[in-house]
Order: structure tokens, then C-alpha cells, then sequence
């Protein structure tokens, strides 16, 4: 099939690069010349608008959007409300919240076209390995874009999750699990590396990962780090998020719905962030007000 592919990020350039592999058409559009330089490098036509990039496919026609959530989400629905009509469809594939989907498809629908929301799950390994998309939206545009999603996922790797809206939900969560297993690694890490064995860590993560009810990808890939720099000398700890891990918190709380794993994930995040922080230092004084506790003066 032919589509236009917005947005030609890290993962936007390499889910192009997997379309064109199998055999389909891409344009794509960016406002960066270096992005739409190593696009066409990679078989992409390129194009640096919107507007190009519709003049450039088909009707019906097929854009998907692969840009920050929020605002330019919103923009780039707006812009393509005025340009496409009956039998298009947009997809947004970014990590936009939920509860923007209902919104885009109201805008679209005034035009005749179409909007579906895909999480996309993989990263930098989606190139070689494929990507895993849950997919929220009317049946009759799934069947339509099954061909894209067939050769972006592995097997068995895309499916149709729900209505609108349901692909970027079923992400979120996904997300804010991704914390918690996260999370619950790099402590069990810290409490290895705290021991008095002086163990392996890389090696306790290759051993792991070989039929232990903790293997996964993850460990996989902490194994991989390990390997690199045994004691990550080479990174600071300051971790951030992409922000749906504070929806998923937020729609916990909304629903009533217990997630302290997840929540508790996002606020270890936080706080890597911090150094002397000021509720540190409140702690500090109240040991110290109560119990004469020593304290360390700042310099």
C-alpha cells in the first residue's frame, strides 16, 4: 500500500524503512532537510510539509502520524482536516493520551475522513525485530491498514484492541507496566550489587534470562548493558518519562483502580531527578529538631 509517514524520528524513519522492505510505498514528510535527506537515503520520497506530503499520495489516501503528543498532534489533525476528505484516514501513532482520539476523529469525521489510534510498542529494535501496535478504531479502517500493520508487527504482533481510542489506552498501560517491571529490576540490581558477594551482575542476568519466572526482554537488555559497562559508570541516574506513566497514574486514580507498583515506578523517576532535595533536607532537620540526630552542612 502507499502512505505518508509524518514525523521521521527515530521510530518513524525506521517503521518507513520496514514498510518500504516489505514492499510498500512511503512518503516522508518533515520540516527537518537533514531528516528528509536520510529518508530519501533510505527510499522514502521525501516531503516537507503536510500539504506536499497529501499532494503526494493517492486518494484514498493514508497518513500516519508518528510526532510528539499534545499540540503538534492537534496541529497536524487540524491541517489535515482541511486537506483530505471521504475515505481518508489518519492514524496517530505516537503516544498522544487517550482521551485526545474522541477529539481527532469528531475533527476528521466533518470531512468525510477517517482517524484510528495505534500504540506502538518496540523502540529501536522495532527495525529488525517488528513492532507490537494495538490498534483502536472501526473495523472496516483496521482491514484497510492490516497490510501496513502485518509488516510493521511480528507474527501475531498487531490486533485490533478496540474503538477509537482503546489503541492509545492499551498503550498507556502498557507503559505504566513497563515502569513497574523496570522499577522492580533496577532495585533487585541495587540490592545484588550491595551484597557481600561481589557477584556478576551481567552474569546473574544471563542466568535469569534462562528459564527463570523473571526472564524477559528487559532483563534481556540489562544483561546487554552490563555487559558494556558492569558498573554503568558511564551513565548518570536521572531517568525520565514520556509522560504516560503519569496518564496511567491519573487514570488509576480516576477510576479507582489500585496501582501502587506503577505509581510508585513513576515516582522513583521523579526523584532521580533530584539532588539535596528540599523534602531531603526537611527529613534532615525534623531527625535533628527531635533527636539531636548529626546532620551533614551544605557547602
Amino acid at each position: 500500500m502507499r502512505l505518508a509517514m509524518v514525523g521521521l524520528g527515530r521510530m518513524g524513519l525506521n517503521m518507513s524503512v520496514r514498510l518500504i522492505r516489505g514492499g510498500h510505498q512511503v512518503v516522508g514528510c518533515d520540516p527537518s532537510a537533514a531528516a528528509r535527506s536520510r529518508a530519501a537515503r533510505s527510499g522514502l520520497r521525501p516531503a516537507a510539509t503536510l500539504e506536499e506530503a497529501v499532494r503526494r499520495l493517492r486518494a484514498p489516501r493514508v497518513v500516519w502520524l508518528m510526532i510528539p503528543a499534545g499540540k503538534p498532534v492537534w496541529d497536524a489533525v487540524d491541517v489535515l482536516a482541511g486537506l483530505l476528505g471521504p475515505g481518508d484516514l489518519v492514524v496517530d501513532g505516537g503516544n498522544s493520551r487517550y482521551k485526545d482520539s474522541a477529539r481527532h476523529s469528531r475533527t476528521l469525521a466533518a470531512r468525510g475522513a477517517a482517524f484510528m489510534d495505534v500504540g506502538v510498542s518496540g523502540g529501536i529494535w522495532g527495525l529488525k525485530e517488528g513492532y507490537c501496535l494495538m490498534a483502536g478504531g472501526a473495523a472496516k479502517d483496521f482491514r484497510r491498514l492490516e497490510p501496513a500493520l502485518k509488516t510493521l508487527a511480528p507474527k501475531g504482533g498487531y490486533a485490533l484492541v478496540g474503538p477509537i481510542g482503546a489503541g492509545h489506552f492499551t498503550k498507556m498501560v502498557h507503559n505504566g507496566v513497563e515502569y513497574a517491571l523496570m522499577q522492580g529490576y533496577a532495585e533487585g540490581l541495587a540490592l545484588l550489587r550491595g551484597s557481600p558477594f561481589q557477584l556478576d551482575l551481567h552474569d546473574v542476568c544471563r542466568l535469569w534470562n534462562r528459564g527463570s519466572v523473571v526472564r524477559s526482554w528487559l532483563l534481556e537488555l540489562a544483561e546487554a548493558a552490563l555487559r558494556k559497562d558492569p558498573q554503568l559508570k558511564g551513565l548518570r541516574g536521572w531517568v525520565a518519562d514520556s509522560g504516560e506513566g503519569r496518564w496511567t497514574v491519573l487514570d488509576a486514580v480516576e477510576r479507582g483502580v489500585p496501582a501502587p507498583a506503577i505509581t510508585m515506578a513513576l515516582y522513583e523517576r521523579f526523584r532521580s531527578r533530584m539532588r539535596d532535595s528540599f523534602q531531603d533536607r526537611v527529613l534532615a532537620a525534623l531527625r535533628r529538631e527531635f533527636g539531636g540526630h548529626a546532620v551533614r552542612r551544605a557547602k
